[in-house]
């Protein structure tokens, strides 16, 4: 927050000067301030605070973005930050009203959709200042295309593929979005095999959740989201709740596993949210997931 509160300074005492390059200097460093800000979030512990936070953040740095809309770091905290939103704040509310208010849950969807998609537009955005025209490329060949990916995309490339998926499963009803699914799962192999550790094994558990959609890989596909949760949990250390909370969800549901179902939620809500800061909000975020999973288990299962 020193760096942030720095930058505001910055651009109040610059911008009045009426240089472009001091005003654009201001922007640049208020826009890598708040590109960070995205840890302050994530070790608070008040989700419904940054709810209400957020947005304005997010409008924040669209505002940017139109002075400055090649500023990387920038098109990289919208794509994360719209992604994240859409997902903990808006998709999870939608589905909790379902069983009570169908209208209220598909207006929330359709509003869900329209964030990833936006989110999406930033990461595509991202990925082109390092890869010009990567987007038709994608289109044509996305195993192809997304090859052509290093290291350094890692993080663009988690991002635009987790907006892409999110709003994919709020598509239903659209075969021309439902269309691009090669190219998400593209994005994410090609991330898994670039550096499977990132942020504590995220793309694992991104990828338990997955695999019982992935095109032409039915068969087999609950060895491969185990494969996956045993993967992501050595890598967080069992820090996160996201595994045991995406195999519980995706996998111990689908096989009306119930005992096992129970021990991965029993796991994810003994995680200490506090013990590991730069999660916190993450985890409060999944474990109040949890809990609606485990009251809802009457209606999951049929024994």
């Amino acid at each position: 927050m020193p760096h942030l509160v720095r930058a505001l300074l910055c651009l109040l005492l610059l911008g009045p000067l009426g240089g472009c390059s001091l005003e654009n200097y201001a922007i640049d460093k208020l826009g890598d301030a708040l590109s960070q800000s995205g840890k302050t979030f994530a070790s608070d512990d008040d989700p419904q605070f940054v709810a209400e936070a957020v947005p304005f953040s997010l409008k924040l740095i669209e505002s940017l973005l139109e002075s400055r809309p090649q500023h990387a770091p920038l098109l990289l905290a919208a794509t994360r930050g719209f992604t994240q939103y859409s997902w903990a704040f808006v998709q999870q509310k939608a589905e909790r009203l379902e069983t009570v208010d169908l209208a209220a849950s598909e207006e929330l969807r359709h509003r869900a959709q329209r964030l990833f998609l936006r989110a999406r537009g930033y990461g595509l955005r991202a990925l082109e200042l390092a890869h010009s025209g990567i987007e038709a490329r994608l289109r044509a060949d996305p195993v192809r295309a997304a090859a052509e990916l290093g290291r350094a995309d890692v993080e663009r490339a988690y991002w635009l593929a987790a907006a892409w998926g999110g709003a994919l499963t709020q598509s239903k009803d659209s075969p021309a979005l439902l269309a691009d699914q090669p190219i998400v799962e593209a994005l994410l192999d090609r991330a898994l095999v670039l550096d499977e550790g990132f942020q504590d094994g995220a793309l694992h558990t991104l990828l338990v959740s997955y695999e019982s959609s992935r095109p032409g890989g039915k068969r087999g596909w609950q060895e491969r989201s185990r494969a996956h949760f045993a993967r992501a949990v050595e890598l967080s250390k069992g820090r996160r709740a996201g595994p045991f909370v995406a195999l519980a969800e995706s996998v111990c549901i689908q096989e009306q596993k119930k005992a096992e179902f129970d021990e991965l939620i029993g796991k994810a809500l003994a995680i200490d949210a506090d013990a590991f800061p730069d999660a916190r909000l993450e985890n409060l975020v999944l474990q109040a997931r949890a809990r609606w999973l485990a009251a809802r288990e009457a209606e999951l299962f049929l024994e």
